[in-house]
């Protein structure tokens, strides 16, 4: 598949490309956990050329074998000045096993989608063989997998809580979020000459120390052996990280852990726009390591022509990592730089006049932000949207229309479609349409930007269990269908609307799954896309999942842990219900 494209366009992943490039040595080796696929939607590949485009010499080792003789971890020998290391895209025990803990058969971020090349706890794995090859390098660990177990967290896998990553890995240093600022930040400081064991004032980053950080506006945590032993005491942590993660201006956050403190400092301000431009205008080449021909990346497949264009989310469901790692304040992107990306793909040799999505992690937040920062800077809502939109949001969709518009106007683009979700509450509410633009908003997106199946994400259909989670009443649901349909019949268009939910949540209880069954049959809904709830670390959910208490409220709640009642709340997907009679 890509023979024909020289190696030198990305960066080098073997000791051959290191030396037909002519490098003498080499001052960052990035470990990651995916396989190399040089497009912006993978962490790694950004950080890489973050550093690159510094002027750094970067290298990569995708997916190294640590069963055998560790030949992966010595090949290119020790860097000039650290390495790094991710588990990839996605926390590798998510990766690797089902909600029912089975082990997968398959991994869309390796070639051929084939399954064990990557460890358990990747990041942990790489970074202590790392650390017991070269004791006196540097390892600063990031993505997904770090960011969301920068502190002490419930480990669904081992069923207990787990110290910070930091502890058990041995790493220098951690950084946690979309970490470009830090990336840049770090190499800056170590290229000067200065130390690992002194950066410990770098934004948006996690260390471990045995002293106290001699700085005002601290926020001291309970211990992790008091979370350990005391369930109360883990969901206080819970709940002070989240409110902390949610203001404008966070402290830094201090975990004692065994002999050390864990310290955590507040992340940098959300990028400008000019900012997170220059990442997305860097070289990418949108493709996978020519190492990879004739292979196909799965993942890879589903992203190739898609555009990001913003990042951040303000939905805040308690189930969801997106906030915790990327912030609720949305960074934008420049509609020159999205247009700009959107000529790169279609010069790419497969595309076909396809845009597969104008996303971010929810597809409609781009441009919104609050009217009134001031009022932001006071508030520690988890959420922007529940129990009500707030009304300091500024929800216009104009400029993502915009962007919309012009891109469907292009010559060489047959349909741009979005394939990452919506938030309906941004522009529906119980009386219909919240205003005139969120109604023009869906019908652009309905009538020119649906691929056949628009998919989105009530979750549940219970009041109770969506008031938990964080997200709006089914009845909205009901309302954006009945509107969805409306469109498509004036249009004369087949498409459906395929709704996405999830069993087992906290406070779902298996009457509550049999009236979602009843419910969603009597909207003629086709239950493709279900789930079964999995405890992340860093979630509401997950930190209810193990305690059994609610953070915010210190009540009780009933959560579905066993094997069979979690299959049984399942099942109710799959088993039809018969329907509810009209009353």
């Amino acid at each position: 598949m890509h023979e024909f494209y020289d190696k030198k366009l990305w960066l080098p992943a073997s000791k051959k490309e290191i030396d037909d490039l002519g490098w003498e040595d080499i001052d960052i080796i990035f470990f990651s956990g995916d396989a190399y696929v040089d497009h912006p939607a993978f962490g790694s590949a950004i950080i890489a050329r973050v550093w690159q485009n510094m002027g750094l010499r970067v290298a990569i080792v995708p997916q190294p074998n640590w069963r055998d003789d560790l030949r992966d971890f010595k090949k290119l020998g020790c860097p000039r000045l650290f390495f790094a290391v991710s588990a990839g895209n996605m926390d590798s025990m998510v990766n690797h096993y089902t909600a029912n803990k089975r082990l997968r058969s398959n991994d869309a971020y390796t070639p051929d989608n084939k399954a064990g090349f990557r460890p358990d706890y990747a990041v942990t794995v790489y970074t202590s063989i790392l650390k017991k090859l070269y004791p006196s390098t540097p390892v600063i660990i990031g993505g997904i997998e770090a960011s969301l177990r920068r502190l002490a967290h419930y480990d669904y896998w081992k069923n207990e809580v787990l110290p910070s990553i930091l502890i058990d890995s041995k790493a220098d240093l951690l950084v946690y979020g979309m970490g470009e600022k830090a990336a840049i930040d770090i190499a800056l400081r170590i290229v000067a000459g200065e130390k690992i064991d002194t950066l410990t004032n770098i934004p948006q980053t996690a260390y471990k120390t045995k002293n106290i950080p001699t700085i005002e506006n601290i926020l001291y945590l309970n211990s992790y052996e008091e979370c350990k032993s005391n369930r109360k005491k883990f969901a206080e942590n819970f709940r002070l990280t989240e409110e902390e993660s949610n203001v404008f201006s966070p402290r830094t956050i201090v975990e004692p852990t065994d002999d050390y403190n864990i310290v955590v400092n507040p992340p940098y301000a959300a990028m400008t726009e000019n900012e997170i431009d220059k990442i997305y205008d860097l070289p990418f080449t949108r493709m996978p390591h020519p190492r990879y021909k004739n292979k196909r990346i799965p993942a890879y497949e589903m992203i190739r022509h898609s555009v990001n264009i913003h990042r951040g989310c303000f939905g805040g469901c308690s189930f969801c990592t997106i906030s915790a790692h990327q912030g609720k304040f949305i960074t934008n992107r420049s509609e020159t730089s999205v247009m700009n990306e959107i000529e790169r793909i279609t010069k790419m040799a497969d595309f076909k006049g396809y845009i597969s999505d104008i996303g971010g992690p929810s597809a409609n937040m781009y441009g919104m932000s609050g009217k009134d920062t001031n009022i932001c800077k006071k508030c520690r809502r988890a959420s922007c949207l529940f129990p009500s939109v707030c009304n300091n949001l500024n929800k216009d969709h104009s400029k993502l229309i915009a962007i919309y518009k012009k891109i469907q106007a292009l010559p060489l683009i047959k349909k741009a479609t979005i394939g990452s979700g919506i938030r309906y509450d941004l522009f529906i509410g119980k009386n219909g349409f919240l205003d005139k633009n969120g109604e023009k908003y869906f019908n652009q997106l309905v009538r020119h930007h649906v691929s056949g199946r628009l998919k989105v994400a009530p979750e549940h259909t219970s009041d109770k269990v969506l008031k938990s989670i964080r997200k709006p009443s089914f009845e909205l649901f009901k309302i954006l269908k009945t509107m969805f349909d409306k469109i498509n019949k004036d249009e004369k268009l087949n498409q459906q609307i395929i709704p996405y939910f999830i069993s087992c949540l906290p406070y779902c209880t298996l009457d509550d799954m049999k009236q979602l069954s009843i419910e969603t049959k009597n909207l003629h809904l086709k239950l493709e896309q279900v789930q079964t709830f999995t405890p992340t670390p860093m979630t509401l959910a997950s930190a209810i999942y193990y305690t059994g208490i609610d953070p915010y409220t210190g009540n009780k709640v009933f959560v579905a842990h066993t094997t069979e009642e979690r299959k049984k709340q399942t099942e109710q997907f799959f088993i039809r219900q018969p329907a509810q009679k009209k009353r």
